[in-house]
């Protein structure tokens, strides 16, 4: 048996001090079991967003201002440290206070190195007024820094063999800022000379997710979502037996529970249905989570550490048959639509590879696209280099595009292979202009576009439709019978 397991926690799961001592406890079950975890940590909730904050208002020449968030971010660190070290039982051990009192300046101590150097560079940033995505990066890892650090230190007070490991030393990446690309080969190695040793000696290696660093060790960002991404890296490399993502949801639901307070939780369901699910606008993964672990069937659990007694959401290699068509349905908003209209390309040979070339030029992803002999319409959610792509698309023909728009996405195992089911779908959202609608790249992809302000609606009328007589195999009907919600 594979006892490996990596242990990914976002934020919410480790967003103060009660948070983190619950964390801890999850780790420690595993651990009981007589599993080998591998935890990996993202920042304190709402902390990336705060550096980057930061680093824009420092860019502005507000040095003040950026320093006041700094502020307020070591104050917050320093509090939550203060409540892991001291609130803990002290088992009417007399020496207990004096070893938290001492451990407790130490930790003090190396968060104030930290946010020192942070604050240095906010100055010089100030200075230059130049925010650049190597300059950016180094700015918002300090929150994976820190956090990962302050974790092993809790963890060691509740009794785990928790151990330090910089990301940086394992996730070995290419110098692309902001999102910058893992070289595997280079990780697996890594991991096995840092990581693998720990855990033979009983150890519970706790790292920092999102951030990673170059071959020369520049620090680098996965970009945002990241910590998913490093979680199955860090699987892949060691070949762990399973991969667990703990978030503050039951799992992958059938819709958004804001969005339909009925929603069901997702049992299990297949790699490629997930990373759909993910691409498409479902959050509680990141869309390239799934690739290290499809590549070597690595399971994955989508957990709640709020409710860790609940099984969640299995991911596996193959799809569990399903009685209903549909498993999810997804929702990416503000988007565009571009239409791209040359009447005098007309059965010209090239045509669509110069529209895609632009695209690719400015490195701006596509989510659908939709043909006929001389138009294009393409829906993409990068607005900043809308204006850029329109001028070099202008060169070869007329080019218009309509904001707020929304992906509906519904993924399900073989749609293409029953019948009926486009006439149900575009009957039970006829209330609703469609735009874009696609079926055929995918069997288990149904998607169309509408206005951002029916996308709600759409959703909800499609999820009355598709899950009014659920699957008990694949879909939790415990919450319909005792009326309980998703969230806890």
């Amino acid at each position: 048996m594979n006892r490996l397991v990596v242990m990914k926690f976002g934020g919410t799961s480790v967003e103060d001090a009660a948070a983190i001592l619950r964390t801890a406890q999850i780790v420690a079950g595993r651990v009981a079991k007589g599993l080998e975890p591998v935890v990996v940590v993202s920042a304190m909730a709402k902390v990336t967003d705060l550096l980057l904050s930061a680093a824009a208002t420092a860019a502005k020449g507000d040095r003040a201002s950026a320093l006041a968030i700094t502020e307020r971010l070591r104050i917050r660190h320093h509090d939550t440290a203060t409540q892991l070290a001291l609130g803990r039982e002290l088992r009417e051990d007399p020496l207990a206070a004096t070893r938290s009192d001492s451990e407790l300046t130490a930790t003090h101590a190396w968060m104030e190195k930290e946010f020192d150097g942070l604050e240095e560079i906010l100055r010089g940033l100030a200075v230059v007024g130049e925010l650049t995505p190597r300059i950016s990066d180094m700015i918002v890892s300090y929150g994976e820094r820190i956090s990962s650090r302050m974790i092993t230190e809790a963890f060691t007070r509740c009794g785990l063999n928790a151990v330090y490991v910089d990301a940086r030393q394992c996730i070995i990446t290419d110098a692309q800022y902001g999102k910058a690309i893992p070289q595997d080969a280079l990780i697996e190695r890594r991991l096995k000379e840092q990581v693998v040793p720990l855990l033979a000696e009983g150890r519970v290696p706790v790292m920092g997710g999102f951030i990673g660093s170059t071959e020369q060790g520049v620090t680098t960002t996965l970009g945002r979502g990241g910590s998913d991404f490093t979680a199955a890296l860090v699987g892949g490399g060691i070949d762990a037996g399973a991969i667990e993502i703990w978030t503050d949801v039951n799992g992958i639901m059938t819709a958004d529970p804001r969005v339909c307070p009925d929603a069901l939780r997702v049992k299990t369901i297949s790699f490629e249905e997930a990373a759909e699910l993910a691409y498409f606008g479902a959050k509680v993964l990141h869309p390239a989570t799934i690739l290290p672990a499809v590549k070597k069937n690595i399971s994955v659990h989508v957990l709640n550490s709020r409710n860790p007694e609940n099984s969640g959401t299995r991911i596996t290699a193959l799809a569990t048959h399903c009685r209903s068509p549909f498993k999810s349905i997804a929702v990416k908003k503000r988007l565009t639509i571009m239409d791209v209209v040359a009447s005098r390309m007309l059965m010209s040979h090239g045509y669509l590879k110069a529209i895609f070339d632009v695209f690719d030029k400015h490195k701006c992803p596509i989510d659908m696209v939709s043909t006929s002999e001389v138009s294009v319409s393409i829906s993409l959610d990068s607005n900043e280099k809308l204006p850029a792509v329109a001028a070099d698309l202008s060169k070869l023909a007329d080019v218009k595009y309509e904001g707020r728009k929304a992906l509906v996405c519904m993924v399900g195992e073989n749609i293409r292979g029953q019948n009926g089911i486009a006439a149900r779908v575009f009957q039970s959202v006829r209330h609703v202009n469609l735009r874009m609608i696609s079926q055929g790249a995918s069997e288990i992809n149904m998607s169309f576009m509408v206005e951002e302000d029916d996308a709600d609606e759409a959703v909800r009328s499609l999820h009355a439709e598709f899950f009014s007589d659920p699957d008990p195999a694949v879909f939790d009907l415990e919450a319909i019978r005792q009326g309980v919600g998703s969230r806890e």
